[in-house]
């Protein structure tokens, strides 16, 4: 030892040619024994594919529920119409009550949100209808967006070219949109569109900004409310309602139109499910979307908003606020539920694997105990036999665990092309799994190690 109570050179040097020699020896023994070898690794070798797999889909789960939330927007509320309500039946002798008359959720009320609820930072209307794109001959089906100039920063919407709406803009009602980045794409391929005209239903607006392009899967934007921006045309709220449709007004042509749908005139073409279902619609927005200032605010502040819009709809429930981010969360959660119950399965196979590789060691003492009295005869402490034969277990189950995570890569592979989960295998889930082989061969390895080291030399010598 050193003067400050580290080992000497010369000890570090003994101990790692011990340890070096220790593993030569496991290398040769093991080499014997390939084929019970590579059976006794079995257990390690599924438990560490099922630890590497099990770390993948978590980490997979871990970096799509952070896509999806700054998809969502951080912090964010949103309040939604419900269209179609089912109460159930209404029996004969009960008396009928009287409907309670209800606007609808309309432009004031988003208004209404960013002026009078606390700790709101903003709020955005969203009205869509079916159109037609067209421009130099070309036309194409698209939904027009009005929205108000605080959408894109709450729905994290960044943008190529140009910028969002100007407060005049969207207070005047001026004809002005920012086109997604497949329209640019399809009808903008040559020229620069900031300030060239596209026609977008009856009406010719001015392009003042570009939308990146985000690609959203399907389903996720279905389920979370996510709108894929690529073909939309979005302008501001009030141009909205004031050039295009105003669902609060009843037209006469929406009566007329009606009238037809109601008497099954037969010359009438099939209606889309989406404009039938946007004329179904009589509420004047089709969402609210609101920034919280701070997360911890968000679910007291969905609170008020619900109270608030209840009054405001004469206490029809005619509407459902809904906090996307706690949804993820719940999600999140149920992912976790399916990792702990891999992760158990996956330590039963580690502890399985480990009693194997116990059982093999057990049993390889009464087979090599002539070798064990030998090697006491020339010399070798209990030490020397100890380090042989846990150098052997550590061996196996190391063994075991490499060809585990090959096969836990491969895995993670096969799920995220079958089952299209997004796995993700990091360092971190390698180094782990190689340590937990490592550990099992170490703790499952040191009773036979000590049992090898404990045999009498004279009484192996003369054992048949």
């Amino acid at each position: 030892m050193t003067e400050d109570g580290r080992p000497s050179a010369d000890l570090r040097a003994q101990f790692v040619a011990h340890v070096a020699f220790s593993v030569r020896t496991a290398v040769e023994a093991v080499g014997h024994n390939k084929m019970r070898a590579a059976l006794t690794s079995l257990g390690i070798l599924f438990g560490v594919a099922s630890v590497i797999a099990m770390l993948a889909i978590g980490k997979g789960a871990e970096q799509e529920i952070l896509a999806q939330m700054r998809l969502l927007g951080t912090n964010n509320i949103v309040v939604a119409p419900l269209v179609e309500q089912k109460e159930g039946q209404v029996k004969d002798d009960q008396p009928a009550q009287p409907k309670k008359y209800s606007p609808g959720l309309r432009y004031a009320d988003a208004q209404a949100i960013a002026r009078v609820v606390p700790n709101v930072d903003d709020a955005s209307a969203e009205i869509v209808i079916n159109t037609l794109i067209t421009r130099e001959g070309r036309h194409r089906s698209a939904k027009l967006v009005g929205v108000d100039t605080s959408y894109f920063r709450l729905t994290n919407l960044a943008f190529i070219d140009g910028g969002p709406f100007t407060r005049t803009q969207v207070q005047h009602g001026l004809m002005v949109a920012v086109i997604g980045y497949g329209v640019k794409s399809r009808f903008f391929t040559n020229v620069d569109p900031i300030g060239q005209p596209i026609k977008v239903g009856q009406n010719w607006l001015t392009v003042v900004g570009v939308l990146a392009d985000r690609k959203v899967n399907a389903q996720n934007a279905q389920r979370l409310g996510i709108r894929d921006a690529n073909m939309d045309v979005y302008v501001p709220a009030p141009t909205m309602l004031l050039r295009y449709r105003n669902r609060a007004l009843v037209t006469q042509a929406e009566i007329e139109a009606a009238s037809r749908t109601a008497s099954g005139n037969g010359d009438e073409a099939p209606v889309d499910a989406d404009v039938r279902a946007e004329q179904r619609n009589m509420n004047q927005l089709d969402r609210i979307i609101v920034r919280v200032n701070e997360a911890r605010l968000v679910p007291p502040v969905a609170e008020v908003v619900q109270r608030m819009l209840s009054r405001r709809h004469n206490t029809v429930v005619d509407f459902e606020v809904t906090v996307p981010e706690l949804l993820l969360k719940q999600e999140q959660r149920t992912r976790t539920i399916f990792n702990v119950v891999l992760g158990a399965i996956a330590s039963i196979s580690l502890i399985v694997g480990g009693i194997g590789i116990m059982n093999i060691m057990l049993a390889s003492i009464l087979e090599r105990i002539k070798e064990i009295g030998v090697r006491r005869a020339m010399g070798a402490t209990q030490k020397d036999i100890l380090f042989q034969f846990l150098a052997e277990a550590v061996l196996i189950s190391v063994a075991g665990g490499v060809a585990g995570i090959v096969l836990g890569c491969g895995f993670s592979y096969a799920i995220e092309k079958l089952a299209h989960i997004n796995t993700i295998v990091s360092a971190l889930s390698v180094v782990v799994a190689f340590g937990v082989s490592f550990s099992v061969g170490l703790a499952f390895g040191i009773i036979p190690a000590q049992r090898a080291a404990r045999q009498d030399p004279i009484t192996c010598l003369r054992y048949e």
